[in-house]
């Protein structure tokens, strides 16, 4: 692992390595193939801390650096990148808190990520249905009433939507502004005209829930907005470039797992009198995938470290997480090759990593966004 970490981080990674392998393991073939999730798992993840790693100590979290939370992540996706996305759904939520919000607002939310107010589920509500990689195109909006705000509109393809208790949405509060015209705000699951809507039955990270949050004249206290009126679209960006390093790390793991298994396999399996993993074609496929692996994983790291400098990094999250979605599609597909015909079956894990690896290039930005933004760059 290309991650230089202090010992108590490496401890932590341990950790999520042993419970993936140990708790999660056993219930993810049944759980992909029902789509129910195991909230069992996930209590036992959040009560580890999982869904408070970036929390500060002041707020009661674990406050550990992204590299030890990338890291985390990358372990719990080689064995499954749909709990993953779960787990890291919550940190999404929490990252336009921790940058923009009062103290009392970052305390308010991370207790619902660390138990001792909510039940470790948030939710981020920027995606609606006219509004994907167009993000400035949405539609709900956010209208000044004394000292609260009245909420409209549907947000779509939300993570953990059926399960958070908090979220936070971005609306307009003005719509002639267009982008300018965005705001952010904390919205909790219980109030008044907040409900959940159709629930995604998806090709992969089947361990993840999806659904539509709606909210029809929700009242919210105006205590409840994110930083300044009119600065959600930059509060949603500047969450963003944080989130696809996460993501890179997500989808580095399906890589790594990819590989694991398919170097397992070509050990084991023999034609011609001897393992396939001697046979040079195959050898050089392997040596691609971990050469690709690492490389993703680097792309990964180097993000962070850019972040670290206070430099802008957009440009270095967006080849993150592009190059790493990229390569878990391909040494997914690669493992199959390797399995043959055990590859295409179900009784093997790897088509599901395939079909795992597939949203890491939509989600957070497809890669075609990814690309203008790497492109962008180039121009300055």
């Amino acid at each position: 692992m290309g991650y230089i970490l202090e010992e108590e981080q490496q401890l932590l990674v341990n950790l999520a390595k042993d419970f993936a392998e140990q708790k999660l393991k056993p219930v993810v073939a049944e759980c992909d193939r029902t789509g129910k999730l195991p909230m069992d798992v996930y209590q036992e993840a959040i009560d580890l801390g999982f869904a408070a790693l970036e929390i500060p100590d002041g707020y009661g979290g674990n406050e550990q650096s992204y590299y030890a939370v990338a890291a985390v992540y990358e372990e719990l996706a080689k064995v499954d990148a749909g709990f993953a996305t779960g787990i890291a759904a919550s940190g999404l939520a929490l990252k336009p808190v921790l940058m923009n919000g009062t103290d009392e607002q970052k305390q308010y939310f991370a207790d619902y990520l660390t138990g001792a107010k909510g039940n470790g589920f948030a939710a981020f509500c920027l995606t609606e249905p006219d509004a994907g990689s167009d993000a400035g195109n949405g539609s709900t909006v956010a209208v000044k009433d004394g000292d609260e705000y009245v909420l409209n509109g549907t947000k779509c393809f939300i993570t953990n939507a059926s399960l958070a208790q908090i979220f936070v949405v971005f609306a307009l509060t003005d719509k002639s502004k267009g982008t300018r015209g965005i705001s952010a705000f904390i919205v909790e699951r219980d109030r008044e005209g907040v409900s959940i809507g159709k629930k995604e039955d998806k090709m992969g990270i089947r361990l993840s829930d999806t659904a539509d949050v709606r909210f029809d004249n929700v009242r919210i206290p105006a205590s409840h907005l994110l930083g300044k009126e009119g600065r959600g679209f930059i509060y949603a960006m500047q969450t963003l470039d944080l989130a696809r390093p996460m993501v890179g790390a997500m989808a580095v793991g399906i890589a790594q797992r990819a590989l694991d298994e398919a170097v397992a396999y070509a050990k084991q399996r023999v034609t011609f009198g001897k393992p396939i993993f001697q046979h040079q074609a195959l050898n050089f496929k392997l040596a691609d995938m971990d050469i690709k692996t690492e490389m993703a994983r680097a792309g990964v790291i180097n993000a962070l470290n850019v972040y670290y400098t206070g430099k802008n990094f957009s440009r270095e999250a967006a080849i993150a997480k592009c190059y790493a979605a990229d390569i878990a599609v391909e040494c997914a597909l690669d493992a199959i090759q390797v399995l043959g015909g055990y590859g295409y079956s179900r009784d093997f894990p790897v088509e599901k990593l395939l079909r795992d690896a597939k949203i890491m290039q939509i989600y957070e930005g497809t890669n075609e966004i990814q690309r203008l933004v790497v492109g962008g760059q180039l121009g300055r």
